[in-house]
């Protein structure tokens, strides 16, 4: 069994809360700016100080409300400054916060909040509150529902002004390091979501060892982030503490069409982003350039980026054609995608999905450290990741301070430390099968280590696929690298007991205009229609061909069908973070994967794509 521990840096403190964070950041830099938000073309500041009074101002709102100590209280809302100030004033009020996200559904609403027993719910938009309200004659326990976008806060605020703050602050030292902070539902790709029960000491510990393994990453002066994936999910909430205990400069945009001009005004110095987002990037640059005329230029100055970065990373030197090369093209492309960005992004932390690594040899050339990390919600987000000074692109990188990984016999990713969550919520039957002697939390991710102890996650235990002549393929290898086609959506890999693998596949509609009008085609053409033009389907067949290249014959696509139609969120196959739900996928297309296996085809390593 192959085990990596790295002690705590930090020494841990038993009796601190995530509120005790906001007090000390307030101590050691009460006029430091801790968030801006948008006002007019550019952004406002707001000082630790003033944010800690707006804290307290709300958390007495919520007091005089009837909110208790320990009681639980959803909340539906976008990524918003408003989403971190009531998460603290609920800190602390000495309430636990129940994140929905934002696209959730009317039934998973019910069921997030029947669950846990929360007594109360903020929602942002008269939208949220319709798809509350639908079900809210089978939610007795809810007492309230405030408005953001009637002005609850305020409400709320206006009210609390006869509670004290000798009050706030015996509420808000209520909580010790073994209570419960926040109830975080899982995002239910496989099933209903589970509640994990996160700690204090979860985000409290990890907090004070991720700021130092990310030392040149959040305490750099001047150090601001933007963030614009949802905050209901762990990664984003626990960056959002991390920044306050850091004292890292918080802005947020919720509107992803609005990123760019947004990334530009607020100049952060690093991002946080999932790898479609960096897909999108690169995607979007390129089918510019091809719009422009320069799409051979582009896609030399990437190979340029690639290569030089790896040689870099080798360690190895760099030949002087190369070099002449490099500096070209960063005059002509890497710098204007880096003035697009902002012009001040050093490094770029991502999760949630494998990124290819040759995106992130791309971004590295640009200036763009990406550090890859991995976790889940049981872990409070991250339990490894690669660090500025330790980085390996195409891993998740080593264990974080405090954690500790190692693989099962099956190769099963097994995680313990600070940062393991303390139990699934009324489910004390999950929370036995989740949990091996000794603290270790089964995963379900499939992984290995190198002699350095840099993790490379391979798949998920139970996505493996066994066919017919008894080959394990792990889909992921397949399907990563063909999502990164800018005219794909998602792709799900099949074959399970079947004599070979195949693939469907989605087309993404905001990519398919600009690809068909720099390809000669018709840029309104429908979905239907794409998915069986001949062009469409060639440009797959490549994607397809290059994936199949990194497998072995046995483990090769034969056959793909493209899909006519999107999967997404409100279509039921994509979790909020957009994972596929693959178990519904497969039942939902049982059809259209029979077809595929209905038709005689040659099983050799050709490429048949039909």
């Amino acid at each position: 069994m192959v085990q990596f521990e790295v002690p705590a840096i930090v020494p841990a403190d038993p009796d601190a809360n995530v509120a005790d964070l906001l007090v000390k950041r307030v101590e050691a830099t009460p006029d430091r700016a801790l968030f801006s938000v948008p006002e007019g073309d550019g952004w406002r500041d707001i000082s630790a100080a003033d944010f800690q009074t707006a804290v307290i101002a709300l958390a007495k709102g919520f007091a005089a409300a009837g909110i208790r100590p320990g009681e639980k209280v959803g909340f539906l809302a976008r990524t918003t400054y408003e989403w971190t100030l009531v998460d603290f004033a609920l800190f602390y009020a000495g309430a636990v916060m129940v994140p929905i996200y934002e696209t959730s559904s009317p039934s998973q609403i019910q069921w997030i909040l029947e669950d846990s027993g929360a007594i109360a719910l903020m929602v942002e938009s008269p939208e949220h509150f319709a798809r509350v309200d639908e079900v809210r004659g089978d939610l007795p326990l809810i007492r309230e529902v405030w408005q953001l976008h009637l002005g609850a806060i305020d409400t709320l605020t206006a009210q609390g002004a006869s509670v004290t703050d000798a009050e706030i602050e015996r509420r808000r030292s209520l909580a010790v390091g073994s209570d419960i902070a926040t109830l975080i539902y899982t995002s239910g790709s496989t099933g209903r979501p589970k509640g994990c029960v996160l700690t204090h000491s979860n985000f409290v510990e990890l907090s004070r060892n991720s700021a130092k393994a990310l030392d040149e990453v959040v305490q750099t002066p001047g150090a601001s982030t933007l963030l614009f994936i949802t905050t209901a999910h762990v990664f984003a909430r626990f960056i959002s503490i991390l920044d306050v205990h850091a004292g890292v400069r918080t802005g947020h945009q919720p509107d992803t069409r609005q990123l760019l001009p947004a990334l530009g005004s607020f100049k952060p110095t690093f991002l946080l982003a999932v790898p479609r987002v960096f897909e999108k990037v690169y995607n979007s640059a390129e089918q510019k350039a091809e719009a422009g005329g320069k799409g051979k230029i582009f896609r030399a100055a990437a190979d340029v980026a690639i290569e030089h970065s790896k040689l870099l990373e080798a360690g190895k030197p760099i030949p002087f054609g190369m070099k002449l090369k490099f500096a070209l093209f960063n005059k002509l492309v890497y710098s204007k995608l880096r003035e697009a960005m902002g012009g001040n992004v050093v490094y770029a932390v991502s999760g949630s999905a494998p990124l290819g690594s040759r995106l992130g040899h791309f971004f590295h050339s640009l200036g763009v450290v990406i550090l890859e990390g991995y976790g889940l919600t049981e872990t409070t987000a991250p339990a490894t990741v690669n660090l500025a000074d330790k980085s390996k692109i195409g891993t998740v990188g080593p264990a974080l301070p405090g954690v500790g990984v190692r693989l099962a016999d099956d190769g099963e990713i097994e995680v313990r430390g600070i940062n393991v969550f303390k139990e699934y919520w009324n489910n004390p039957e999950a929370t036995a099968e989740a949990f091996s002697e000794g603290g270790w939390f089964h995963t379900g991710d499939i992984g290995s280590f190198d002699s350095a102890g840099f993790l490379t996650i391979t798949g998920r235990k139970k996505e493996i696929i066994v066919t017919a002549g008894g080959k394990n393929v792990a889909p992921a290898a397949l399907e990563d690298p063909i999502r990164a086609n800018p005219i794909i959506g998602q792709v799900v890999v099949v074959g399970d007991q079947r004599p070979f693998i195949s693939a469907l596949v989605t087309l993404d509609p905001e990519m398919l205009p600009t690809w068909l009008a720099n390809n000669g085609l018709d840029a309104k053409m429908s979905l239907v229609d794409a998915s069986k033009n001949e062009g469409v389907r060639a440009e797959v067949q490549r994607a397809v061909d290059a994936a199949n290249a990194r497998v072995s014959r046995a483990e090769s696509i034969r056959k793909f069908t493209i899909l006519d139609s999107e999967w997404t969120e409100a279509s039921g196959h994509l979790t909020p973070k957009l994972s596929i739900k693959r178990n519904i996928i497969m039942n939902d297309f049982a059809d259209e994967i029979a077809a595929i296996y209905d038709e005689p085809v040659a099983t050799t390593n050709v490429p048949i794509g039909g």
